[in-house]
């Protein structure tokens, strides 16, 4: 792209400084935000600046740099629609998600509660504590007063000694998961 006349430059840098003010209010006005508006006055002159060779010479100068704001407006307004939209989805997956779990632990076998106390007291309580209460890591292990590394090990067999103990209690619902489970515990 061949760069702009020496006084096409000019005109463009006059008409752009003593406009600014006009810009600004023209972004202010439609965006409510005085820095957002800022930003978009600052993004339209850019584009001012670098599409000017593009620019018909019969074409008004100051129309030209207002028809490149009102682009650059419609552009943020579909970013932040788009924006908008994107966090509605995320918050409805997470409503659906935070439901879907409390379905799942209404359906899932309420056994193994019962037999928590049936466990080593270190792993019945590293399985409540990060389990069941949901704490994370680093808090756990700090609780019980023994590293993360350990308290991983610790963890690992906790579990398998608490599915050794459905699967002798519960039997035929501990193999298919626990769900809708039927034992009577």
């Amino acid at each position: 792209m061949p760069a702009p006349e020496p006084d096409l430059q000019d005109a463009l840098a006059t008409t752009l400084l003593a406009n600014l003010a006009a810009f600004q209010g023209f972004a202010r006005r439609r965006l409510g935000d005085d820095q957002l508006a800022a930003d978009a006055v600052q993004e339209s002159l850019l584009r001012a600046l670098k599409g000017e060779a593009a620019r018909s010479h019969d074409e008004n100068l100051l129309a030209w740099i207002y028809r490149i704001l009102r682009n650059v407006l419609t552009d943020l307004h579909r970013r932040r629609a788009a924006q908008s939209r994107a966090m509605e989805r995320f918050t409805a997956e997470i409503e659906i998600a935070s439901e879907a779990d409390a379905a799942l632990e209404t359906t899932a076998c309420g056994c193994f509660r019962g037999l928590l106390p049936t466990l080593r007291p270190d792993y019945a309580e590293v399985l409540q504590l990060s389990d069941l209460d949901g704490h994370p890591a680093e808090v756990v292990a700090e609780k019980v007063g023994i590293s993360r590394n350990n308290l991983k090990v610790r963890l690992h067999r906790a579990r398998r000694q608490l599915r050794e103990r459905l699967e002798q209690t519960c039997q035929v619902c501990a193999t298919h998961g626990c769900l809708d489970c039927t034992c009577n515990q």
